[in-house]
């Protein structure tokens, strides 16, 4: 095989692992719109990356946490429903992010990537990143299982248990945050999401408990990143929405299948 399929395939099995058990909670919360939020600031995060002269992955990186973090200030303090202000913050930041490299005359860069994905262009730094960013999102999700189960059940009864229920919020937010940013080089910021999202509602209709779910989730989503990765190398297609394809598939397959009871 060659290195740069080994790099994509590599690169979407890491992305894959984590974004099972960490999107089995974006299912159960229906942050779904929260992730596309942050999905298309990641844009911003590239132009000022570009603009600044560092690394684009480290400046997505660091504006998609300071976005969510800016999120969980303003629903608290603002009269606005949380789908108004996600949906303003969601297409303003993509807007700006475009603009912003409307002006960057001397840079040329492969919007098509951004938006939706490069991944066989993942090189050995790129690698490096997705699969540090990956470890330490799943380590952290280890950490915080028990917590973030709770306060997804029932966040009032966590409460009382005397659990910080806006701490753990806030740590769930940023895991996200740090997924879509390495996520960004394989599926792009447009499709970033959906890779969360539909794994994990395709092992959600078999599961019987929550890690059942999470862990079905990451297989399904393995499977997705081979099928996808194989249809591009086969048939010429683009890579990340290839891989979403794949996991659409697995979607519609779980209603075929007879629904498993407990």
């Amino acid at each position: 095989m060659a290195d740069f399929l080994i790099n994509a395939l590599v690169a979407g099995l890491a992305l894959a692992l984590v974004a099972g058990p960490l999107g089995s909670f974006v299912v159960w919360r229906r942050m779904a719109y929260f992730g596309d939020t942050l999905s298309h600031a990641a844009l911003l995060g590239v132009a000022l990356g570009l603009m600044l002269d560092v690394s684009p992955m480290l400046a997505v990186t660091v504006g998609c946490v300071l976005i969510a973090a800016l999120l969980v200030t303003l629903q608290t303090r603002q009269p606005l429903a949380s789908d108004t202000l996600l949906g303003i913050l969601a297409h303003s930041t993509l807007s700006l992010g475009l603009v912003v490299l409307s002006f960057m005359h001397d840079v040329r860069i492969d919007l098509m990537g951004y938006l939706f994905g490069d991944l066989l262009a993942v090189g050995p730094t790129d690698l490096a990143w997705i699969l540090g960013g990956s470890a330490l999102v799943l380590v952290l999700l280890a950490i915080l299982w028990r917590p973030l189960l709770a306060i997804t059940v029932h966040e009032e009864l966590a409460k009382v248990e005397g659990l910080p229920v806006a701490a753990i919020r806030l740590s769930l937010m940023l895991l996200i945050a740090v997924v879509i940013a390495v996520a960004m080089k394989i599926v792009g910021v447009l499709l970033i999401t959906s890779l969360l999202i539909i794994p994990a509602a395709a092992a959600q209709r078999h599961a019987r408990t929550p890690e059942q779910m999470a862990f079905g989730a990451s297989l399904l989503g393995m499977v997705a990143v081979c099928s996808g990765l194989s249809l591009s190398w086969f048939e010429d297609t683009p890579a990340g929405p290839s891989i979403v394809v794949s996991a659409a598939c697995l979607f519609l397959l779980s209603f075929v299948l007879p629904k498993r009871h407990a």
